[in-house]
């Protein structure tokens, strides 16, 4: 099971959080400046994975970003970054060759994916296009409930002269 997903930059600034196991915010706070501490601090040709507080901690650098999953002592390392893998794939394909900035400004959006993604610390869906056909609904969604706001807000203000 994945407890949390973090997303760090190399400065230490977190820009996407997700848990999955419970911990108090005074906790959270300390497992990111924690966990940063321990993964930003170690050199690139060491192996992907780090064990912490009797867990599993696989973390891989895109860019300027760290995509860390904290997952069981007995869950498969190799699986977590094959889901890292594929969710930075589906928002490289969402964003067109996504950056720091892409998750920043749509930090919304790369939660949604996430939850696409994952589901209670578990893979929910596996396929890449599947979870494109959804993000597109739910843009067409918004969308339509933003025209649909723009008339309403039309009508009342002409009615309103």
């Amino acid at each position: 099971m994945i407890h949390f997903v973090l997303l760090i930059s190399r400065q230490g600034k977190v820009r996407l959080t997700k848990w999955y196991s419970p911990y108090a915010q005074k906790e959270r706070t300390k497992v990111v400046r924690e966990l940063s501490g321990l993964i930003l601090t170690r050199g690139p040709k060491l192996c992907n994975f780090v064990e912490w507080r009797g867990f599993k901690v696989a973390y891989k650098r895109y860019a300027s970003l760290y995509f860390c999953m904290c997952i069981d002592a007995d869950d498969n390392e190799l699986e977590c970054l094959e889901i890292i893998h594929h969710y930075v794939e589906i928002l490289d394909r969402y964003f067109g060759n996504v950056c720091e900035l892409d998750l920043i400004f749509n930090f919304h959006k790369a939660y949604y994916i996430l939850d696409e993604v994952l589901l209670a610390g578990e893979l929910q869906e596996s396929s890449k296009k599947s979870v494109a056909r959804v993000i597109a609904a739910q843009d067409t969604m918004v969308e339509n409930a933003k025209e649909q706001a723009n008339s309403l807000s039309n009508i009342i203000a002409q009615a309103t002269k």
